[in-house]
């Protein structure tokens, strides 16, 4: 197994959303916080739980053969309201809008930089 730079799977994970039609994607970027489980986390929606999962799909795929990385952890399959994905530097929650909304970690993290790939569909 090939050493993955984060910057390289970090883009690699946009794309695999980006192939799915994954929306209001953001990058947030956990570096400086103290403590943080994670220095990227990568968060997306899709419009339906066929949608979040093939998203997720998408991502575990890309990131396999073009990255030659596997998450160490995959959670929320089946529901598909909410799925996290675990690449230990990176962390991809792809979620349904209602569940996205709620949980709303954009804000939890707010002392984080958050930014949306220049390229990607924002709604």
């Amino acid at each position: 197994m090939k050493s993955t730079s984060t910057e390289a799977l970090l883009k690699t994970i946009i794309e695999a959303i980006e192939d799915k039609k994954g929306e209001d994607i953001r990058i947030v970027d956990l570096h400086h916080i103290e403590g943080a489980i994670a220095n990227y986390f990568v968060i997306c929606q899709g419009g339906s739980p066929a949608q979040v999962e093939a998203i997720a799909q998408s991502v575990g795929d890309k990131c396999r053969d073009k990255e030659s990385e596997k998450p160490v952890g995959v959670n929320g399959l089946g529901s598909d309201q909410w799925v996290a994905i675990d690449f230990v530097d990176i962390i991809v929650h792809i979620f349904l809008p209602g569940p996205r909304a709620f949980y709303d970690l954009e804000h939890l993290w707010e002392d984080a930089d958050i930014s949306t790939p220049a390229h990607a569909q924002v709604i």
